[in-house]
């Protein structure tokens, strides 16, 4: 057999045989509608938070303040929770069909976890402004409204993630051996990630099942939710979804890479060997539950201290990356993807750097968890530019908008992030708003004024993204 007949097609073309299965399309296009109008609603809401955070420009908009930290709520859940998770449930739904060759056997766990999140979505909004309902708690990682609908939303949220993170694990059985010789179906790097992503995710939910439990009888006595309560919650799931988000960000690169150069951007087993760590080190975490008491402060500590395993995933998969990117024969500068895989890592470096300064006080901590949340969302807005919408066959209609998303959503997090840097190194208060920041030094205004009008440029960009993938998502589908 010559080697041209045994030679695995490129990745692309694998997930799309593996999307023509008549049910593949329409469920992907469920979940990316979802991810968008998530992703919209927290843009929408991240306009106030940076008018009620600029100096002199809060003093106009009072309703604003007094709002704030609800706003804070649905921004930071729909555009760091909801839509993470959102990513996680197309990346399962895409390895679901490409591990099974386009023939899922409990499609029932989609159809189940989809309404479920388009229930949840709705759940977490209806507290906010529609009935009012219940006191913001800026708990870290995920924020609450202390409403039970919000509380069961998120509980509703997570039920249906495990769904989908059962489904892809579902498909890893039963195979026959004669089609993994052939490749007729296989594991590829997004099914790795898929893979991954549930078993980390599944773990996550182990520890916010666990936790609710031990905490349950605070509850049932009639203690007060409290910010410690939520703390204690989501402290160990939310470390370990950050695991998850970076498996998904290098499934993302190494897919956007390979979409924008045709061909595999490095040695895939550098890609391997960075999942494989982000997973070997949140089953690492289990092992905190013997060594300390639960909620203790050594135990809080060792999941903080987790974050150091990220270090080695910037070396071992950024760097080949970036080499990859900028030493391509053919740059595509017009090419929205090649673009987000130069600003991505560089913007979750500049993240990753910032948290090296950060004591939970101040402005700093969000300079350092925007740039790494950004980073990953400039590889996500990728990913729905160079696979999602091929894989739907859906062209899009504004390439030079596509383009220049892209540019502003990162450039502005990039300088926002700065400005959020220097206002904390100069004493301003986080997760408040108005006065409250004590903006009393010209840099800390500076910073605050900096991250203000770059958060309106990432604002906007974010905007085009959602813009260009909504009409493109609606245009006329093209099967060539």
């Amino acid at each position: 057999m010559s080697k041209s007949t045994t030679q695995v097609p490129p990745l692309m073309e694998r997930l799309d045989t593996a999307m023509s299965e008549p049910t593949a399309r329409p469920w992907l296009t469920r979940w990316s509608v979802v991810a968008l109008l998530v992703l919209g609603t927290a843009g929408l809401f991240a306009l106030p938070l940076a008018f009620g955070r600029a100096p002199g420009v809060s003093d106009y908009f009072p309703w604003f303040v007094a709002n704030f930290h609800r706003f804070l709520v649905v921004h930071v859940d729909y555009s760091f929770v909801v839509f993470f998770l959102a990513i996680f449930a197309i990346v399962a739904h895409i390895s679901a069909y490409r591990l099974s060759n386009g023939q899922p056997r409990f499609l029932v766990l989609e159809y189940l976890a989809f309404r479920a999140t388009v229930v949840a979505v709705a759940g977490m909004f209806i507290p906010v402004f529609i009935m009012p309902e219940g006191e913001p708690i800026m708990s870290n990682y995920v924020p609450v409204l202390t409403s039970p609908l919000f509380y069961l939303s998120l509980l509703v949220l997570a039920g249906a993630m495990a769904l989908m993170a059962i489904l892809v694990l579902s498909c890893l059985w039963g195979r026959p051996q004669k089609d993994l010789d052939s490749h007729s179906f296989g594991i590829d790097m997004i099914s790795l990630t898929g893979i991954a992503a549930s078993l980390i995710y599944l773990l996550a939910f182990a520890y916010f099942l666990y936790a609710w439990a031990l905490l349950d009888p605070y509850l049932i006595e009639g203690q007060p939710i409290s910010h410690q309560f939520n703390e204690e919650l989501f402290w160990a799931g939310g470390h370990v979804l950050q695991f998850l988000n970076v498996a998904l960000l290098i499934g993302a690169w190494y897919a956007v890479a390979s979409a924008v150069l045709g061909r595999a951007p490095f040695n895939p087993m550098a890609a391997v060997a960075g999942i494989v760590i982000v997973t070997v080190s949140a089953f690492v975490t289990p092992l905190f539950f013997s060594l300390y008491e639960v909620f203790s402060a050594g135990w809080l500590l060792a999941f903080t201290n987790m974050q150091y395993a990220f270090a080695p995933v910037g070396l071992i998969v950024a760097l080949p990356l970036i080499k990859a990117v900028l030493g391509a024969s053919d740059k595509p500068w017009k090419n929205p993807g090649y673009v987000a895989l130069i600003l991505s890592p560089v913007v979750f470096g500049i993240g990753g750097v910032m948290g090296l300064f950060v004591d939970g006080q101040d402005t700093r901590t969000p300079a350092h968890y925007h740039g790494m949340i950004a980073g990953i969302t400039l590889a996500f807005m990728a990913l729905f530019y160079t696979v999602i919408l091929p894989l739907l066959k859906r062209p899009i209609t504004w390439p030079r908008m596509s383009l220049t998303s892209v540019w502003l959503f990162g450039v502005g997090q990039a300088l926002a992030s700065t400005g959020l840097f220097i206002a904390g190194g100069h004493g301003a208060a986080r997760k408040v708003a108005g006065a409250e920041q004590g903006l009393t030094a010209f840099s800390a205004k500076l910073g605050m004024g900096l991250n203000g009008g770059a958060g309106l440029l990432a604002i906007i960009g974010g905007a085009m993204f959602v813009w260009v993938c909504a009409t493109a998502l609606i245009g006329k589908r093209r099967d060539v």
